[in-house]
C-alpha cells in the first residue's frame, strides 16, 4: 500500500527530477569548460603557455606524483588550512558568546571589531612574522585572523537576531542566563552558524594561502609563488585546480553537517 497520496507522490517526484537536473547542469557545465579549455589550447585560440590546459595540468599532476611532492605539499596547506578554520570557528563563537553575555563589554569593543574586519590582513603579514615567527604558526595566524573576526560578527548577529518574545517568555519561567544560552541562543543559531562555516571554509583557504605567499617553503601557496617566479604556469594552474578541488571537498562536508544537523532537528 502506498504511503503517500498522489499529490504527495508528485511532489516527491519533482524534487527528484529537480535534483537530477541540477547535478547534471553542474557536471555538464564543468565537462563542457574543461572540453572547450582543452580545444582552445591545442587550436591555438588561447596561449597555452599562459593559460595552461587541462591535458598539461594532468602531466604536471603526474610530475609531482612521480617526484613523491604533491602529496607533501598538499598536506602543509590542508594542515594549515583546516587548523586555522577550526581555530577561528571555534574560537570566535566562543568571544560571540562572551559578547552576549555581557552586553557592556559588546558595546565598548564593537568599533574595534569593525575596524579589524575592514583591515587588510595582509597588512599585518610582516608583524605577524615577527611575533610568531617565519613558519606555519605565521600561516595558521593569518588564516585564523582572516576569519575570526566574520566568525563573531555573524554569530553576534545570530544571537542577538533571536525573537524577543521567546527570551521574554523564558525570562518570566524565571529561566537563568545560562539556560537562555543553552536552551534558546545557541540551537535558536544553528542555521547561522552552518552559514559562517561555509563562510569561513573560503577564508580560511584565502587565509592560509595569503600566509604561504609571504612565508613559506612548502605548499600550494608556494608551488604557485615559485610557478610564477620561474614562468612555469603549468605549476602555477595545476596548484589553482588542487586548491578548487580541496576546497569544494572541506565545502562538502559542511554540507554533510549541515544535512546531519537539519534531520536531527525535524
Amino acid at each position: 500500500m502506498n504511503k503517500y497520496s498522489p499529490e504527495h507522490a508528485r511532489y516527491l517526484l519533482g524534487i527528484k527530477r529537480r535534483k537530477i537536473l541540477v547535478n547534471a547542469w553542474r557536471w555538464g557545465i564543468l565537462v563542457i569548460f574543461i572540453l572547450l579549455w582543452e580545444i582552445f589550447a591545442r587550436v591555438g585560440v588561447i596561449d597555452a603557455f599562459i593559460m595552461s590546459s587541462p591535458s598539461r595540468i594532468i602531466k604536471t599532476i603526474g610530475e609531482l606524483l612521480n617526484g613523491g611532492t604533491l602529496f607533501y605539499h598538499v598536506w602543509i596547506t590542508l594542515y594549515e588550512t583546516v587548523l586555522g578554520f577550526l581555530i577561528a570557528t571555534i574560537l570566535g563563537s566562543f568571544i560571540a558568546i562572551l559578547f552576549w553575555w555581557w552586553a557592556t563589554l559588546n558595546s565598548i569593543l564593537e568599533p574595534y571589531m569593525v575596524v579589524l574586519n575592514a583591515l587588510p590582513k595582509i597588512a599585518l603579514g610582516p608583524i605577524i612574522i615577527i611575533w610568531v615567527g617565519a613558519g606555519q604558526q605565521a600561516i595558521i595566524t593569518m588564516a585564523v585572523l582572516v576569519c575570526i573576526i566574520i566568525t563573531i560578527i555573524n554569530m553576534q548577529n545570530a544571537f542577538y537576531g533571536v525573537e524577543k518574545e521567546k527570551l521574554l517568555l523564558m525570562r518570566t519561567m524565571h529561566a537563568t542566563k545560562l539556560q537562555i544560552l543553552t536552551k534558546l541562543v545557541i540551537p535558536a543559531s544553528i542555521p547561522a552558524f552552518i552559514s559562517n562555516l561555509k563562510i569561513n571554509v573560503g577564508l580560511s583557504w584565502v587565509g592560509s594561502i595569503i600566509g604561504e605567499y609571504l612565508v613559506s617553503k612548502a605548499g600550494l601557496g608556494y608551488l604557485i609563488v615559485y610557478g610564477g617566479q620561474i614562468f612555469k604556469l603549468d605549476l602555477v594552474m595545476c596548484s589553482t585546480v588542487i586548491l578548487c578541488a580541496l576546497a569544494g571537498g572541506m565545502y562538502a562536508v559542511v554540507a554533510l553537517l549541515e544535512k546531519k544537523l537539519s534531520s536531527n532537528r525535524r
